[in-house]
């Protein structure tokens, strides 16, 4: 009988205790399942300490996710450690890029029944992980003002019609009205495909393509194609600024003319100081930033 180590938050509210009961149920028709409730790295840590080369399955959303990830890569143990999803949060960006069910018995009969295959990572140059996206400038601006909306929406209905996944379109909205823009040097695989001299709107790299629940912002993103999708907009005037909101809601802003999409392996993005936001969360300021690509840096089950 397969071995689970299922670990969910310790703060998730009564809806979420449903659902994982769901999916529990299934799981443990054909594995052995131990659940560990974490809130806090050190107790994650500890829980992983005792995993046992089982199969972890992460029961949250993409921020359960990146600490999951985050301490397996900081214990030097992602590499040998295989990855399950019950997608859970609010978001759900990494499911929806990876075609993992957001149902979540779907969800757990995938875990039993998948393919565990070698999904990418990206890592910067102070050893800090990002599982899906990280976006810089307008897009990072947006998530700061999202999250606040995403907390207010997040109550408003049940399941997959909770309105805090808007938070992200409306962050984009709000920040469309009054954002600056940056003077940013952009180097992929040490080629300088955007300088100082052409502000930017954003710059984001993507693992994969969705944020923001489902936002997609790098559409083509594929975490399994040892590539990383570079999308940069030099949408800076007022005009230009709301025809790309209104495209990204659309995921038509690759279309636009004022906006760049290229792959590489290796990203660098300095300037202007700027905030970034990574898996969702935010940080910064910044002056300068790179990541590299660490192809099949884990294993997780997928379709």
């Amino acid at each position: 009988m397969r071995a689970l180590l299922v670990i969910t938050n310790a703060e998730a509210g009564t809806s979420d205790e449903e659902r994982l009961a769901e999916a529990l149920a299934v799981l443990r028709e054909q594995a052995s399942v131990e659940v560990a409730k974490t809130s806090n790295p050190g107790e994650l840590d500890g829980v992983l300490h005792r995993a046992g080369g089982r199969t972890v399955v992460v029961a949250g959303g993409d921020g359960s996710l990146h600490a999951v990830v985050t301490a397996l890569h900081k214990r030097h143990e992602l590499a040998d450690t295989t990855l399950g999803l019950l997608p859970m949060g609010t978001g759900n960006d990494f499911a929806r890029s990876n075609d993992i069910p957001l149902e979540v018995a779907d969800a757990a009969r995938l875990v039993l029944d998948g393919e565990p295959r070698g999904v990418d990572l990206l890592v910067d140059e102070v050893g800090n992980v990002v599982v899906n996206n990280v976006h810089v400038g307008v897009g990072a601006q947006a998530s700061r003002k999202g999250a606040r909306w995403k907390g207010r929406l997040g109550s408003v209905g049940v399941g997959k019609v909770n309105l805090g996944k808007l938070g992200y379109p409306i962050g984009a909205a709000l920040s469309a009205f009054h954002p600056p823009s940056w003077r940013m040097r952009v180097e992929i695989d040490g080629r300088v495909v955007n300088d100082v001299d052409r502000p930017v709107l954003m710059v984001a790299i993507g693992n994969g393509g969705n944020v923001g629940g489902g936002t997609e912002l790098n559409p083509d993103a594929d975490t399994e194609d040892g590539l990383l999708d570079v999308m940069i907009s030099r949408a800076v005037k007022p005009m230009a600024k709301l025809g790309y909101v209104a495209r990204l809601r659309k995921g038509e802003h690759e279309e636009r003319d004022d906006v760049l999409s290229l792959r590489g392996t290796s990203v660098k993005v300095s300037g202007d100081e700027f905030w970034l936001s990574a898996d969702g969360e935010v940080s910064g300021p910044e002056r300068s930033r790179s990541w590299r690509l660490e192809r099949a840096a884990y294993s997780m089950i997928l379709p």
